[in-house]
Parts: structure tokens; sequence; C-alpha cells
């Protein structure tokens, strides 16, 4: 009988609420405690949860032996302190995206969690929809031909609850570019099995921004192997759907409403034989994310989306916030590339 993986939640956040509690527990997990730096806030979220314990103190947290990993969904810049604290008290680290603020900041994160030995996972959640993995399975599969371009559509309206530090604090790592973009860089980096080596960007700040952050961005980002993709972020669009196409020399691939943490949407193939719908089982991106980062603790393969992944997406974004202040095409650092 396997063991249960004992959580600490760190950061009492939307995310966490309305979907990594149930999907950890779906897992066989149990969430032992959720840390906060508000106390009020801690206590109301482990009582609307059923989460035994809450706290404000991470390090007393962190020194209980029974804990086993952490889940951070803290704001974007408390990321660092706190994965280097769980990694340096033996705990396991599934983190949100972005893996940090910085490349150099996400790299000392890898480097410190391979050096006490635990997992570090980001929670690209995406990469986890059954309709992403079956686009890449096509790709492989060589079901458009010799790939060439892509266009992925995620302008969406950024719900009320969810905005906050996003669009109000660039020291916390708001705007969209590090909230959107970085996911469908790393969607495409999973789907493509490819690196991203060349970034062009123009942001907008439209009627959500402030301080300075942009809320939409038109992007177009070059792969090594020279697949073009364009990119269409915004937390200001109520009513467009999202999407992803794929274009190959030998057919298309459009998955409609894909770039969302349902587990919906639907593939469709168009070639010389016509059109054909890719048939997909869904299930919660979630589930799967944690399923495999609870497999990598047990030494059973990586997570689903790793340390690295992180990192590069993180560096693919930073590359368009520099591309889009500096109106030139921008190089993407190698490091950690394939």
């Amino acid at each position: 009988m396997q063991i249960p993986v004992h959580w600490a939640l760190v950061g009492a956040s939307t995310i966490a609420d309305q979907f990594m509690i149930a999907a950890i527990r779906a897992q066989g997990g149990v969430i032992a405690v959720v840390v906060s730096g508000d106390a009020q806030r801690a206590s109301d979220f482990a009582q609307k949860n059923a989460i035994a314990r809450h706290a404000t103190d991470l390090d007393a947290v962190l020194a209980d032996p029974a804990i086993d990993a952490v889940y951070i969904s803290s704001t974007n810049e408390k990321h660092l302190p706190q994965a280097l604290a769980a990694a340096r008290a033996g705990k396991h680290v599934l983190c949100e995206k972005p893996l940090a603020l910085s490349a150099d900041d996400a790299q000392q994160m890898i480097a410190v969690c391979a050096e006490q030995g635990v997992v570090l996972g980001t929670n690209h959640h995406l990469r986890c929809a059954a309709t992403h993995r079956a686009l890449r399975e096509q790709l492989r599969a060589g079901g458009i031909g010799k790939p060439l371009f892509a266009r992925v559509f995620h302008a969406v309206s950024l719900p009320p609850q969810l905005r906050g530090w996003r669009v109000e604090q660039p020291e916390a790592g708001g705007g969209v570019i590090l909230d959107i973009s970085v996911h469908d860089v790393d969607t495409l980096r999973y789907i493509l099995d490819d690196e991203p080596v060349e970034v062009s960007a123009m942001t907008a700040a439209g009627s959500m921004g402030s301080a300075g952050l942009a809320d939409g961005v038109m992007s177009i980002i070059r792969f090594r192997q020279g697949v073009l993709a364009q990119l269409h972020d915004a937390f200001t669009v109520p009513f467009a759907p999202t999407g992803l196409e794929l274009h190959g020399t030998q057919g298309s691939l459009f998955a409609r409403d894909v770039m969302t943490q349902r587990p919906v949407g639907e593939i469709v193939l168009r070639s010389a034989d016509g059109e054909r719908v890719i048939e997909v089982e869904h299930a919660s991106l979630y589930d799967y994310a944690v399923q495999r980062f609870h497999a990598a603790i047990a030494g059973e393969g990586t997570p689903a989306a790793t340390g690295q992944d992180g990192y590069r997406s993180l560096l693919a974004a930073l590359a368009l916030a520099q591309s889009a202040q500096s109106g030139a095409h921008v190089t993407v650092d190698s490091r950690f590339g394939k």
C-alpha cells in the first residue's frame, strides 16, 4: 500500500481553492496545512476546504517531518524564497508559474532542489490537457507533415477575483506576459518538442493594467526547428474563444476552446482527405499534474512540467517582455536548451 503524500499549501489562493485541493485529494494526497501571511485568510481558507491546520509561519510548517511536499501558489515574487526554504527543509516543491521573476532566480531554485535531492515541478497546467497531449501525438505521428506555423488565441477577460496584483503590482510579477504568455510558450514548447530562439512582441494597456503593466500583447516566436508562432494574449477580451492552430505541409490542426483550466475543447484535422475530428478523452488537467508529481516523488518519471521546463518557458517570456520594452527582436537565452 502506497503511503499518501502529505502536502502544505503555501498561499491561500484561488487556484488552490478551485482546482488543486480537489486534484491532490483525488490522487490520494493529504492536505495537512495551509500557510498564508494573513492569519484570517488562512483560517477562513482552512475552514472552507476542511483543512485541519492553518499557519502564518512557513518555517514552522517546514520543520514538521510529516510534510512531504509543498504547493506554492503565492504571488510571484515570493516563489524563490519559499521554494528555497522548502527544498532546504527536504520538501518536494510544486510551484506555480512563472517559476520566478528572473532567470537567475529560477536557475537557483533548480540548483538547490537538485542539491537537496527533492523534486521540483512547475505547475504549467495547460500541457496536462488531453487536447494538448493529443496535438503533440498528432505532430509526432506526422499528421500535418512538417510543422510550419502555429497560432495561439488566449485573449480572455480576467475575472475580478484574480485582478489585484496581476494588474496593479509590477514588483509582484504582474502583467499579461508572466500570467498568460508564459503558459502559451510552455504549451508550444511541449507540443512542438522544440525551443524558442527569437521573439518579438508589442504590448498594450487597455482598460485594466495600471502602474505600467500590460494587459494585452501580440507576439511572434521563432522556434529552433523553424516554426513561427503568433500569440494573442489579453486580460481584457470578454467574448473571444480561445484556441490553438498548427499548420504544416500536409495538413492543419484546429484546437478550439483549449486554452483553459477546464477539461474541454475539440480538435479538427484538415488535410487532403477532408476534415476529421480527433477523439479526445477529457480529464482534469490538475489531476494529471498531481498524478505525475506524486509518481516523480516515488521515483517514477518526472513531473509533467519540470523545473527546467519552468525555467525555459520563463526565459522566453522574459524575452517577450524585453522585446516589448525595447521595440527590437530579442534572442532567447539558450541556457538549459536542448
